[in-house]
């Protein structure tokens, strides 16, 4: 057991520092940067909590403003466990450890594991997604695009670990999908 967790550490941290690299291209490095620097907010209670009324608010449509509520709802219980996680496990951000990795400006101080933003992404895009129906067809490519986003910016940021990206996804997906199979119609 003892071998196996050495080995998945050892992976984790591999895939942080794939994930953390900077290209040697500066016109990629300056897209990539600016791209995952803003997608890192859309996994922020700012925006998934204000879009999620947004909807829940002013949709004409009942499916969506249930989608709105379900967000609204999925992104403020799922973030309990991430509260209690946090506490319980305390975990050193990767820039704090790990001298070589590359941080963003102003980074954040709390635990790592969980990835609340990830957490957040996650449980507010499986309503929206559902919300869709037939087009979502189109919609699950877009919203795997910002999910995925937005997960790869907290390593690219030096701010978490894949193991609390991972985390953060299964709490948040779990946590929405409770949400929406068990919402009044």
């Amino acid at each position: 057991m003892e071998r196996m967790m050495g080995w998945l550490r050892t992976q984790d941290r591999q895939l942080l520092l794939f994930a953390n690299r900077r290209s040697a291209n500066r016109w990629i490095q300056a897209c990539l940067g600016r791209w995952l620097s803003t997608a890192t907010h859309m996994g922020g209670a700012t925006f998934t909590l204000a879009t999620g009324l947004l909807i829940a608010i002013s949709s004409s449509s009942s499916l969506w403003r249930a989608a709105g509520w379900q967000c609204l709802v999925a992104v403020a219980l799922s973030h309990l466990p991430v509260a209690i996680m946090k506490r319980r496990f305390r975990r050193l951000r990767p820039y704090q450890k790990l001298p070589f990795i590359h941080a963003c400006r102003s980074p954040l101080k709390d635990s790592s594991f969980p990835s609340g933003h990830t957490t957040a992404i996650f449980a507010w895009l499986l309503p929206i997604t559902l919300a869709e129906g037939a087009s979502a067809t189109y919609t699950i490519p877009a919203a795997l695009l910002v999910g995925l986003s937005v997960a790869w910016s907290r390593m690219y940021l030096g701010l978490h670990y894949p193991s609390d990206v991972m985390a953060g996804f299964l709490l948040g997906t779990t946590t929405s999908a409770i949400i929406v199979l068990n919402w009044p119609l």
